[in-house]
């Protein structure tokens, strides 16, 4: 009898790690993890950080300065390279390994594949307890890193070298897959790390990750195209799953064949240009007077790749037509079927030229142009420079920025008011639109641009971001500095939380806590940016008002490394025009007379929602 002898290569299991996701490759040949952000402790630095520097030439090792942060760095790159790439992020046990929690949150909540590899505790448990390990009293097994179940779409703990022929292939077959795209958290137990075995040669032989595109079930695609031959008002409402399939020219295509308006959300802007006759702008919280008018009439809504949250949706109330219809086009039958929605489970691209084929020639009747006309008036003038010496609005901010974009830029944002501003007033050019609405997490803005920026280095990325925000995350404005990847970063200073100070007295509030000067303190806040920006090595400059900010903007974009540029702001006005209403919960009983005035703003909105649903 032969006997066959498999080749095999000893390492340890970190070794074995590093080198398989080194050979893992994109559609376009390129590595699909582009590299590692990493910072080390006692959990990684001996086994990973040890395997990382042996291979450093064929993947990259980037030093973040918050693991929070690096992460939201990795979430933004993948976002920006439409999911067909990604990083991991790597590190010790303990807080920092919990500080990427709200990092794997966001990235489960946006549908974006990001490998998190934090240290664990000793898988031989001689040491236990060793430093920073969380011991639980009833449970043997668990560790800190077990807070990351609830918030990845999947999870392993890495407890023996050969768990690595496992537990890599279904981590990237998660973050590859369309349907249950999202972070993955690999717990790597610290001893293991350093453990020796004898892994088959062809383990590392390079892989191409295809990312699939499922076609639609014929019932559901005949389902589909009678709703739509049934309409007299479709509309169509699209999502970041169109850009995550590709399928922006496919769906622009598809609106011009059959004449059909569409709006864009929080995750789907940027899919066609603002000049795009069919654009009619954004829907529900931050919609568009237009959009929300076409929402209200609409028969049948076409719904691809979207979640319809609750500010896509204006928390249930913008698709007021009796009788109407949602056919939902989604990868994941969780989204497909929201709201009694009728599926259509497959690919964007494919549902869409599926659907215009069956549709053929049909077209529909022209939308109200005059309404999409009368709403680009009206924002040109919330937008324009203020006449005198008051501090400029948020809107006025947005149109002085964007005055400034070419087809080139890419403006981003993630919190505060920045986001309702910009997907309600930004005009942009296809792709130049790059949000964080669906965790909407304060602190994402500095470090996401960087991201962006390494997906697309060609782009002009701009970041706005508020002072709350900024104060919040802004270690990974060093690291920019340090790497050399330079953006525009527009600090808005309102001094405080405006937003969710609007929101407090829209609910009948008093002001509280928000503002700086409305919250607890025994000295007045001053917080000079321009020095705290500078003081890590990015170019700043405080300007004063409209004017200044447009010269600035022109300055920025021959710039190294990234520019800060500081600029006061009102915080008292809102966006000024376009929206819905927004169901948050205002107190039932109230010894202020202007929030029991908005209970009852509130009660009427309830009752709007049910009538429509």
């Amino acid at each position: 009898m032969t006997t066959i002898r498999q080749e095999t290569v000893r390492l340890t299991a970190a070794q074995a790690l590093v080198r398989w996701l080194s050979v893992q490759q994109a559609e376009d040949g390129s590595r699909f993890i582009e590299g590692v952000w990493a910072i080390f402790g006692h959990g990684n630095v001996a086994g990973l950080g040890e395997a990382l520097h042996a291979h450093r030439d064929v993947l990259p090792t980037w030093r973040g300065h918050n693991e929070q942060t690096m992460a939201h760095t990795a979430i933004a790159y993948a976002k920006a390279s439409g999911r067909r790439k990604a990083m991991a992020v790597t590190t010790s046990i303990g807080p920092g390994a919990t500080n990427l929690v709200t990092a794997a949150a966001l990235a489960h909540v946006n549908r974006l594949p990001v490998l998190m590899i934090p240290g664990d505790v000793f898988a031989s448990r001689a040491p236990d307890p060793v430093l920073q390990q969380v011991e639980d009293f009833g449970d043997g097994i668990v560790s800190a890193n077990d807070c990351f179940r609830p918030v990845v779409r999947y999870f392993d703990r890495i407890s023996r070298p050969e768990h690595v022929l496992t537990a890599l292939p279904r981590a990237l077959q998660v973050m590859t897959d369309p349907a249950s795209c999202g972070p993955v958290c690999l717990a790597f137990c610290q001893d293991t790390q350093a453990e020796a075995f004898d892994y088959p040669a062809e383990f590392f032989t390079p892989k191409v990750w295809h990312i699939r595109r499922p076609a639609p079930d014929q019932r559901e695609l005949d389902a589909a195209v009678a709703a739509l031959r049934s309409a007299r008002n479709p509309l169509i409402v699209a999502g970041g799953g169109v850009i995550y399939s590709g399928a922006e020219a496919t769906l622009r295509a598809f609106a011009r064949t059959h004449n059909i308006p569409f709006l864009e959300t929080q995750a789907g802007k940027g899919i066609a240009g603002w000049e795009d006759r069919l654009n009619f702008g954004t829907p529900g919280v931050t919609g568009s007077d237009c959009g929300n008018k076409l929402a209200a009439e609409a028969d049948v809504v076409l719904a691809v790749g979207t979640r319809l949250q609750d500010f896509t949706t204006g928390s249930w109330t913008i698709f007021k037509r009796p009788g109407r219809r949602i056919v939902s086009v989604n990868v994941q039958p969780h989204d497909a079927g929201k709201r009694g929605a009728q599926p259509l489970v497959a690919d964007a691209k494919v549902a869409l030229e599926q659907l215009s084929a069956a549709l053929g020639a049909h077209r529909f009747a022209d939308p109200d142009f005059a309404a999409r006309d009368a709403w680009f008036q009206t924002t040109a003038a919330l937008c324009a420079a203020p006449n005198g010496n008051q501090l400029p609005t948020d809107a006025q901010v947005v149109g002085a920025v964007n005055r400034s974009a070419t087809p080139k830029t890419i403006v981003m944002g993630a919190a505060g008011s920045m986001p309702g501003v910009l997907h309600v007033l930004w005009r942009g050019a296809q792709g130049g639109y790059h949000m964080e609405y669906g965790f909407s997490c304060m602190g994402y803005e500095i470090a996401g641009a960087l991201g962006i920026k390494m997906a697309q280095p060609d782009r002009d990325v701009i970041c706005m971001v508020g002072d709350g925000s900024y104060i919040m995350a802004n270690s990974e404005l060093a690291t920019a500095v340090m790497m050399g990847v330079p953006f525009t970063l527009v600090l808005t200073d309102n001094r405080g939380f405006g937003c969710i100070n609007r929101l407090q007295a829209h609910t009948g509030g008093a002001p509280f806590n928000n503002l700086l000067d409305d919250s607890y303190h025994v000295n007045a806040s001053h917080i000079d940016f321009v020095a705290h920006a500078g003081s890590m090595g990015a170019s700043v400059v405080k300007v004063e008002g409209i004017a200044g900010l447009e010269a600035a903007m022109q300055a920025a974009k021959t710039a190294a490394v990234p520019t800060v540029i500081v600029i006061d702001t009102d915080p008292m006005p809102g966006t000024g025009a376009g929206g819905s209403w927004w169901e948050v919960g205002v107190p039932e009983v109230s010894e202020r007379a202007e929030v029991n005035e908005a209970r009852k703003a509130y009660e009427a909105g309830a009752r709007a929602q049910w009538l429509v649903n």
